[in-house]
Protein backbone atom coordinates (compact mmCIF):
# COMPACT_ATOMS: atom_id res chain seq x y z
CA UNK A 1 0.00 0.00 0.00
CA UNK A 2 1.20 2.86 -1.06
CA UNK A 3 1.58 6.43 1.41
CA UNK A 4 -1.22 7.77 -1.20
CA UNK A 5 -3.62 5.36 -0.60
CA UNK A 6 -3.37 5.77 3.33
CA UNK A 7 -2.84 9.46 3.58
CA UNK A 8 -4.59 10.77 0.81
CA UNK A 9 -8.53 10.36 2.56
CA UNK A 10 -6.99 12.00 6.24
CA UNK A 11 -5.51 14.70 3.93
CA UNK A 12 -9.30 15.37 2.68
CA UNK A 13 -10.81 14.95 5.86
CA UNK A 14 -8.33 17.27 7.65
CA UNK A 15 -8.99 19.82 4.82
CA UNK A 16 -12.76 19.23 4.61
CA UNK A 17 -12.73 18.23 1.06
CA UNK A 18 -15.13 15.98 -0.05
CA UNK A 19 -15.03 15.94 -3.80
CA UNK A 20 -12.06 13.48 -5.58
CA UNK A 21 -11.23 16.55 -7.87
CA UNK A 22 -7.67 17.36 -6.20
CA UNK A 23 -7.23 13.52 -5.45
CA UNK A 24 -3.86 13.71 -8.22
CA UNK A 25 -3.03 17.08 -6.82
CA UNK A 26 -3.09 15.92 -3.30
CA UNK A 27 -1.08 12.52 -3.99
CA UNK A 28 1.13 14.46 -5.44
CA UNK A 29 1.84 16.74 -2.43
CA UNK A 30 1.53 13.50 0.24
CA UNK A 31 4.35 11.84 -2.33
CA UNK A 32 6.46 14.78 -2.56
CA UNK A 33 6.38 15.41 1.34
CA UNK A 34 7.39 12.06 2.00
CA UNK A 35 10.37 11.96 -0.41
CA UNK A 36 11.38 15.27 1.12
CA UNK A 37 11.09 13.75 4.59
CA UNK A 38 12.80 10.81 3.06
CA UNK A 39 15.43 12.34 1.69
CA UNK A 40 15.97 15.93 3.12
CA UNK A 41 15.97 15.10 6.79
CA UNK A 42 16.74 11.01 6.66
CA UNK A 43 13.69 9.92 7.72
CA UNK A 44 12.47 6.22 7.46
CA UNK A 45 9.05 6.56 8.07
CA UNK A 46 6.40 3.94 8.28
CA UNK A 47 2.95 5.08 6.93
CA UNK A 48 1.57 2.34 9.79
CA UNK A 49 2.84 4.32 12.46
CA UNK A 50 0.33 6.54 13.70
CA UNK A 51 2.40 9.26 14.94
CA UNK A 52 4.27 8.65 11.55
CA UNK A 53 0.87 8.95 9.53
CA UNK A 54 -0.43 11.80 11.48
CA UNK A 55 2.54 13.96 10.99
CA UNK A 56 2.88 13.39 7.29
CA UNK A 57 -0.97 14.20 7.35
CA UNK A 58 -0.45 17.15 8.88
CA UNK A 59 2.35 18.35 7.22
CA UNK A 60 0.68 18.08 3.88
CA UNK A 61 -2.42 19.68 4.63
CA UNK A 62 -0.24 22.85 5.49
CA UNK A 63 1.74 22.26 2.14
CA UNK A 64 -1.55 22.68 0.43
CA UNK A 65 -2.92 25.51 1.88
CA UNK A 66 0.15 27.15 0.61
CA UNK A 67 1.48 27.92 3.74
CA UNK A 68 4.92 26.95 3.30
CA UNK A 69 5.35 29.87 0.91
CA UNK A 70 4.36 32.27 3.30
CA UNK A 71 6.58 31.83 5.95
CA UNK A 72 8.22 29.33 8.60
CA UNK A 73 7.05 25.91 9.44
CA UNK A 74 4.75 26.37 12.27
CA UNK A 75 5.91 25.51 15.61
CA UNK A 76 3.80 22.58 16.44
CA UNK A 77 5.26 20.98 13.08
CA UNK A 78 8.71 21.87 13.59
CA UNK A 79 8.26 20.60 17.11
CA UNK A 80 6.81 17.15 16.31
CA UNK A 81 9.60 17.06 13.20
CA UNK A 82 12.51 17.39 15.57
CA UNK A 83 11.01 14.49 17.83
CA UNK A 84 10.66 12.00 14.58
CA UNK A 85 14.04 12.98 13.53
CA UNK A 86 15.58 11.98 17.35
CA UNK A 87 13.28 9.31 17.64
CA UNK A 88 14.00 7.66 14.40
CA UNK A 89 17.82 8.24 14.72
CA UNK A 90 17.78 6.43 17.74
CA UNK A 91 20.19 9.10 18.93
CA UNK A 92 20.15 11.13 22.34
CA UNK A 93 20.15 14.50 20.20
CA UNK A 94 24.25 15.14 21.20
CA UNK A 95 23.19 15.25 24.65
Amino acid sequence: MAWGDTALPLVKANLNITQDVRDEYLTAIINGVVKQLQDEQGLALDEADPYHLQFVVDFCAWRYRGRGEDGPMPQNLRFRLNNLMIHLSGGDGGV
